[in-house]
This record gives structure tokens, C-alpha cells and sequence, in this order.
């Protein structure tokens, strides 16, 4: 199996980096195994291409938005004929009204929406309508889990250790960038994720002060952890119970584990909920979803570009394509392939590998086989420089997965030959390791 050569990233990162901070757009576009990012030239279907003409099955896809593959003909047909009759009114449409309605018919939760174009924008946004409509200023998030990157979002997203974390019963606010302000944390009560005692402990000590809980509904940011068995139900009824309006972050869950994201897969419905990634099948787009006297209660989407009609044009053909029947069938079993076969090389090779796949998403990360419960259960268990070598030895081979976190993303244009393909640089690399020795 032949090497990559990258030499031409390589320069033009070299080029690029004396006009560009860090050399790149986005902090996400460079990985921490790698001196220089690989520079892409297009994409198509389940593929990159990259300045050196190397193609690779592209389990990344934009972080999450490409659930149709690159330049899925459906959303290129609808954005086209979008730009031919304009790319921004400043003023409703009938597809923003058509759009509006089908994420009603779609998702449990929704009675009304709003939109933004962003998951950090989405969150913002929620988090002030739980605010305007209970009259309270706490909110409760989970250690692990990113929400955006604002100020008041980018607070315990990540630890080096269980003792960065602090003590579980009262854990430390972490801080993650350089300018963010030291009272971002100020209303946020950080918890341990997967543990109803202590979420029902916090809402009966700060009765009449809490006005959400914001969560992903499966923790897929960081490890990624599933809920345990009753955990999701139980948030719900703790939340009713104490007058807490109850937020899923369905940025990443949204669209990929179900037309109804997480909520409808788990059977959980929140108060509010929030999407972006997935939703526009590439294009820059968000939604704020939840109960009809919450969305209404004051509080204006403002913002340029909201509701824009290439971002309408974009979701109402992705949300079209994903309603076709056997979509999420088919996604369950190319993440089945995945699983069996790593779990073959787990044996081969003597290796702790966790296997998971909800919908078009797939769990893999190294140093344990079973679930964890937690954030800080996972920073026990995980082999870090074992999947960072992992990843770094496919992406040489042709095969790109997502640096660090273990979440790979399906899509609708992946193949069971891609998965054969896959599994094929899989073993080549877990080979290379064992002689290794790493």
C-alpha cells in the first residue's frame, strides 16, 4: 500500500501562513498529529481530492455538514436555481415558510422556529429565550460537551486529566482561550454528564434560580459518550418537575441519528432545541426549534443573514433527500459494516477498540471496549496517542477520519466498497503499529 506524498500542502501552508493566522480559516482545520494541514481542491461524493491529486474517503465531511456527500446533485440543483432569482431579500419567502413548517412536521419538539446561521448562533439563541421565559440567569452545562465558541459556550469543553476537572461534586469552570472574559462562567453550574443525582441535587439547592439545562442529547463532541439507560428520561422529568427549560444541542445529533435527530431517536422530547451542520447539507445554516409559549415569548431573531434564501434553497433539498425511504436504514448498515469489521482488526491486532454507530455516525476510539459513563470516565480510559497515530497513518493511506474525538461521520454517498477500503488502510496502519509497538 503506497504512501501519500503532500509536498504541495506543505508549501502552500508555508505560503499561506505569513497572510493567514495560523495558516488556516478555521482552528478545526489543522490537526495536532500533523506539522501542516493537507489542502483540498474539491470534493465529490465521499471523497477529497488534494492539491497533490491524492483522493481520500473523507469520514470527516465539513465536521458534520456534508450528510449527502460533496456536491450532492439535489442541493447543487436547488442552490442554482437560487442564485439565478438572488442570494439575499432581506425579507420572507415562501420557502422560509415552507422550510418552517416541515422542521414542525419533523422534529418533536418544534412548534415554532427561528434561525440563525451557526451552531454557536443557535445556542446563543436558545440559551437567551430560556432566559426572557423563566426570568432566570443559571444554566447548567455538562463537563465535555461544546456548545460553540463563544464566550459563555467555550467553559469545561475539555480537560487534560480527571484532576483538570476538580472535585465531581463541585467541578472547576475551565477556560479554553486567551481574551475570554473570567465572568463568562459566572452563571454556569458545570456537572458531570450521565449522573442524575447530582443534576437533581443542583436543581433542589438552587430552587428558583436555574433557568436551563443545556446538553447534547448524546455526548458527541468529546469521546463520545452515549446516555445510559434512563438517563434522558430521568433529565426530563427532573426538569418539568423544577420548572427548568430543558435545551438539546442537536447541532451534531441533528439529522444524523434521525429526520428527528436525537430527541425522536431516543424518544425524549426537550423544551428547545437547536441545529445547524447537517441541516443545509453544506451550507452555513441554523434553527432554534422548541414550544410555541417559549419561542414566542420575546425575544427577536435578529440577525443579516438569517432565514437567507441559499441556505432555505440548501435545506429544504437536504431535508428532502433524508425523507426518502431506506436513508437511515442504509446508514445503519454501513455503520454495522464498520463495526463488525474494526472489530475483527480489534481481535487481530490484541487491541481495545470502542465501537458504536447511531444513524450516520459512527463511534470509534482507542484503550477500552465498553461504554463509559462520563467525561471523566472516558479521560480514564482513553488511549489519546494511539488514535492520534491511528488517524495520522489512514490519512497517509487515503482514509481522513476526525482528529481526536472518535467521531466519524457517514453520508449518503458512502459505499460499502469505501468500507472495504477503509477496513483494507485500517489494517495496513494497525499493523505498522504493533511493530511499533504503540
Amino acid at each position: 500500500m503506497k504512501r501519500y506524498v503532500t509536498e504541495k500542502s506543505k508549501a502552500l501552508f508555508q505560503r499561506t501562513t505569513p497572510y493567514l493566522v495560523d495558516g488556516v480559516g478555521s482552528s478545526f482545520h489543522r490537526s495536532r498529529y500533523r506539522e501542516y494541514p493537507v489542502a483540498m481542491t474539491h470534493g465529490k461524493g465521499s471523497k477529497l481530492y488534494d492539491v497533490d491529486g491524492n483522493e481520500y474517503i473523507d469520514y470527516v465531511l465539513g465536521f458534520g455538514p456534508m450528510i449527502l456527500g460533496y456536491c450532492p446533485p439535489a442541493v447543487d440543483r436547488a442552490v442554482a436555481e437560487q442564485l439565478r432569482k438572488g442570494t439575499h431579500f432581506s425579507a420572507p419567502t415562501q420557502d422560509l415558510q415552507r422550510l418552517a413548517q416541515r422542521l414542525t412536521e419533523i422534529i418533536p419538539a418544534a412548534e415554532q422556529v427561528m434561525f440563525q446561521n451557526s451552531g454557536t448562533e443557535v445556542v446563543m439563541c436558545a440559551l437567551r429565550l430560556a432566559r426572557a421565559y423563566t426570568g432566570k440567569y443559571k444554566v447548567v452545562k455538562f463537563e465535555g460537551q461544546y456548545h460553540g465558541w463563544s464566550d459563555e459556550e467555550k467553559v469545561s469543553i475539555d480537560a487534560a486529566s480527571v484532576e483538570e476537572l476538580g472535585p465531581r461534586e463541585r467541578p472547576n469552570k475551565i477556560l479554553h482561550t486567551k481574551g475570554q472574559r473570567l465572568s463568562s462562567a459566572d452563571d454556569l453550574i458545570v456537572l458531570p454528564w450521565n449522573d442524575l443525582e447530582a443534576l437533581e441535587r443542583t436543581l433542589t439547592e438552587q430552587e428558583g434560580e436555574i433557568a436551563a439545562v443545556l446538553m447534547e442529547p448524546c455526548m458527541c463532541d468529546s469521546g463520545p459518550i452515549l446516555p445510559l439507560p434512563g438517563y434522558l428520561e430521568g433529565v426530563r422529568k427532573s426538569t418539568r418537575r423544577h420548572g427548568v427549560v430543558l435545551i438539546f444541542d442537536e447541532v451534531i445529533t441533528g439529522f444524523r441519528l434521525s429526520l428527528g435527530g436525537a430527541q425522536a431517536y431516543y424518544g425524549v422530547t426537550p423544551d428547545l432545541a437547536t441545529f445547524a451542520k447537517a441541516i443545509a447539507g453544506g451550507y452555513p445554516f441554523g434553527a432554534v426549534v422548541g414550544k410555541r409559549e417559549i419561542m414566542s415569548c420575546g425575544v427577536p431573531a435578529s440577525g443579516t443573514f438569517n432565514g437567507n434564501p441559499v441556505g432555505v434553497a440548501a435545506a429544504l433539498a437536504t431535508l428532502e433527500e433524508l425523507s426518502q425511504p431506506g436513508v437511515y436504514q442504509r446508514f445503519d448498515r454501513l455503520g454495522q459494516l464498520l463495526e463488525e469489521g474494526f472489530r475483527a482488526l480489534g481481535e487481530k491486532y490484541h487491541r481495545k477498540l470502542y465501537l458504536r454507530h447511531m444513524g450516520s455516525i459512527f463511534v470509534l476510539y482507542f484503550g477500552y471496549t465498553e461504554d463509559v459513563a462520563d467525561f471523566r470516565d472516558w479521560l480514564g480510559h482513553a488511549d489519546v496517542a494511539a488514535y492520534e497515530r491511528f488517524v495520522a497513518g489512514c490519512e497517509d493511506y487515503g482514509v481522513r477520519f476526525t482528529d481526536l474525538r472518535g467521531r466519524e461521520y457517514l453520508s449518503t454517498a458512502h459505499t460499502e466498497e469505501d468500507i472495504c477500503r477503509t477496513l483494507a488502510v485500517a489494517d495496513q496502519v494497525l499493523g505498522e503499529m504493533a511493530q511499533e509497538g504503540a
